[in-house]
């Protein structure tokens, strides 16, 4: 099945502690049905100092579940559905459900 949301895509999350944040997905794991969205789900990671790395407290993007996001719909900048169409020189495009709008193609 071709892939709903992929990387560089602009995503609101629906549910969760970071309701209503949008955010780039930076990486996606499709083996375990999630994504990594730039600034959302974010955990404070406790780090030993090293030779290379000063150490302290740094912020880490966890990884978020994809049926807690949606695309942001490039017309409206609104949550939509992603659907599937196919054009006249037979190329797959994906498309938002709500306003028809082409997201890459």
């Amino acid at each position: 099945m071709a892939a709903k949301i992929k990387k560089g895509d602009e995503v609101i999350v629906t549910k969760g502690r970071d309701k209503g944040k949008k955010g780039e997905v930076t990486r996606v794991l499709p083996a375990e049905n999630k994504a990594i969205v730039q600034g959302v789900n974010v955990m404070q990671r406790h780090r030993r100092p090293t030779q290379m790395d000063p150490g302290g407290i740094t912020p880490i993007e966890k990884p978020i579940a994809m049926s807690n996001i949606a695309l942001v719909d490039p017309k409206t900048g609104e949550a939509t559905r992603v659907g599937f169409k196919t054009q006249e020189d037979g190329t797959k495009v994906r498309v938002a459900k709500k306003s028809g709008e082409v997201i890459d193609g």
